[in-house]
């Protein structure tokens, strides 16, 4: 049953064009998407209970699909959706994996979804992590013939992986590849590391369904979101079906249908640069990225732009809607020049037309909200150092503790310090915890707050260094992260409140957050979330109408040329400070407990944006810096 243009046509944008070869569609939001998904497998689920039949169907673990399993829940409780007649198979499980190990998908699936429903026991199948090796192969043929004995697949979901893996099908598995082990990638050990606490502890083998498994399926949809999975998303989908990249093999099945959000979706050719596709709208955005586009493209500043350049490129109608291109080039170039400010708190008794920043009142309150207690120094230590030299009252918000981000050697170090100066009972229960904790078990509370208090005492450290005092400095410890391990909790009304509390007590002229989403574990956005939705519950207060909001980027991904509303340039004394100021965050150095994809260290990561940033504005003949801080500003 082909049923990919009933559901999602409509809510989504989808547009054929030459250079994409798998049926996708872009939402702009992965909440809204899921709910979509989540439908279609419930309409799918009703039609086989008309039928009398089974409805076959093949699962996916990972942070993709949880929103799926959550409205699929919500169905099942508040709507009647049942799953008598559902019988599951798995896509993969770790090897070697216990079942009740919190990392086993075995536990991941019962936690997110078999727990809360009215699936029969006898239906799951989940590849068993425990089997031993010599069974391995016996164990893979059998899990095949299961499929097939329940009548095939009808419908299979996946995630994505940055390697092209769909499942545990990684780099050079073959089309014709069914059920069996694999060793992973690095790369797939790298982003699984942050659940596990750190890439030695995840394992180097799993038990997969193979890519025959998989393009068996009646219907495939799969599922990627977010800015990291842009690129392998349009490799998949616009590249040539290779092994090297394991999910172009589905450019090959007739009933698959890509769900992605606006980030994944971004670097398809028809959103990253749709000039060259056919006809576009071309709002003051566009217009922004294509010029950008041309520069790089043609290696010319904005102001060595040709008519030729512009109509040998594809950009053919903006010349002809604009006139000449040099108005085109003068109106870029002033828009980008105007972003430089080296007053991100606005300049005195200066004339703020064409600046970033309002100038009144001279004397601004400011909070900085900080996802984690390093976040503020690492993406715009900078521009903090400025908007206090400056004279502005600026208050730093942490809004988790970042407990779990504290190796247990560095927690030992502390407690076995501690116990020398003042022996207790409480110190000796750490220090025992510490030695005696298993691989990957959960912290206990006193071991938890010994670790939030490190990165305290590293964040007063920091903040002291760029002389803000004590009582400015705002932990706020929102609960949705106090769970003691990777998964948390969901973003509730007593973490709004706790915002909503600061925002009111300071009543700020400018808010700076992390507009940063790409984090490995979720933490930014869900901290960014709790941000709009107190902006949300206050907006009519009077005082908020002269609150600006600031989204800064920084650890993981930069804002692009053209988006950037704030540019703060830094001279290389400034580019050092904030170094100095990073570096008092010593639990995070030497070993980031949850680095991602990138080996460089934090401090490493954040001077080469800066710097890459400030060369990005050079070529584009704006002056020259040593390093600049980005900002977009958000508007509520």
């Amino acid at each position: 049953m082909n049923t990919r243009n009933i559901a999602y046509s409509p809510a989504g944008k989808f547009e054929e064009t030459r250079f994409e070869k798998i049926h996708n569609v872009i939402f702009k939001s992965s909440n809204e998407a899921s709910i979509i998904v989540a439908h279609e497998i419930a309409e799918l689920i009703q039609l086989k209970q008309q039928e009398d039949k089974f409805c076959v169907l093949g699962l996916a673990t990972g942070s993709s699909p949880i929103k799926v399993y959550e409205e699929l829940v919500r169905l099942h409780k508040e709507e009647g959706l049942s799953f008598e007649n559902v019988i599951s198979f798995n896509l993969d499980e770790y090897l070697p994996m216990q079942k009740e190990n919190i990392q086993s998908y075995h536990y991941f699936m019962h936690e997110h979804l078999f727990n809360h429903i009215d699936i029969l026991p006898e239906n799951i199948h989940i590849p068993d992590g425990t089997i031993e090796n010599e069974d391995v192969y016996q164990y893979c043929v059998d899990y095949e013939l299961q499929i097939k004995e329940a009548g095939g697949l009808d419908f299979q979901l996946l995630g994505i992986g940055r390697t092209g893996h769909v499942g545990f099908n990684e780099p050079g598995s073959h089309l014709n590849s069914g059920t069996r082990s694999i060793t992973l990638d690095h790369l797939t050990r790298a982003d699984a590391a942050p659940s596990f606490l750190g890439i030695e502890n995840v394992p180097r083998k799993a038990i997969t369904m193979g890519v025959a498994t998989v393009m068996s399926a009646k219907r495939i949809v799969l599922l990627g979101w977010g800015q990291h999975k842009a690129q392998i998303i349009k490799e998949t989908i616009e590249g040539e079906i290779s092994s090297l990249v394991p999910a172009t093999y589905l450019q090959y099945h007739k009933n698959t249908t890509f769900i992605l959000d606006n980030e994944a979706g971004s670097e398809l050719t028809r959103n990253k640069t749709p000039w060259l596709v056919g006809p576009c709208i071309w709002t003051k955005e566009l217009k922004s990225k294509a010029i950008v586009w041309l520069c790089e493209l043609t290696k010319k500043s904005i102001l060595k732009l040709t008519d030729k350049d512009y109509n040998d490129n594809g950009m053919s109608s903006l010349l002809a809607q604009e006139g000449r291109a040099y108005d085109l080039n003068i109106e870029m170039f002033n828009k980008l020049q105007h972003t430089i400010t080296g007053w991100p708190g606005g300049k005195p008794n200066a004339d703020d037309e064409n600046r970033p920043e309002r100038a009144e009142p001279a004397r601004k309150r400011v909070i900085i909200f900080s996802p984690h207690p390093d976040d503020d120094v690492i993406s715009m230590g900078g521009t903090f150092d400025r908007l206090v030299e400056q004279g502005h009252e600026v208050h730093i918000a942490y809004q988790t503790s970042g407990n779990i981000a504290v190796s247990d050697e560095e927690a030992l170090k502390f407690a076995e310090v501690n116990s020398q100066l003042n022996c207790s009972d409480s110190i000796e229960k750490i220090i025992k915890d510490l030695k005696n904790k298993e691989k990957n078990s959960v912290d206990t509370l006193e071991v938890r707050k010994l670790k939030g208090l490190i990165r305290r005492s590293e964040s007063f450290a920091a903040t002291r260094y760029f002389n803000v005092p004590d009582n400015r400095v705002h932990f706020l410890d929102l609960p949705f992260y106090e769970t003691g391990t990777i998964k948390k909790n969901k973003l509730s009304e007593k973490d709004v409140e706790i915002m909503c509390d600061l925002i009111e007590t300071i009543k700020p002229h400018q808010v700076y957050a992390a507009g940063d989403l790409a984090d490995p574990h979720g933490t930014h956005k869900v901290c960014l979330d709790a941000l709009f939705a107190g902006l949300e519950k206050l907006k009519n207060e009077s005082y908020m109408d002269d609150c600006w909001v600031w989204l800064y980027r920084g650890a993981w991904h930069e804002w692009e040329t053209y988006e950037i509303e704030m540019a703060v340039p830094m001279s290389p004394d400034q580019v050092l400070k904030k170094r100095h100021a990073i570096f008092y965050h010593q639990s995070q150095k030497d070993g980031v407990m949850f680095q991602g994809d990138d080996n460089r260290e934090f401090w490493v990561r954040a001077e080469d944006r800066n710097r890459l940033t400030a060369e990005k504005y050079n070529k584009l003949g704006l002056a020259d810096y040593a390093a600049i801080e980005a900002f977009k500003r958000h508007h509520f």
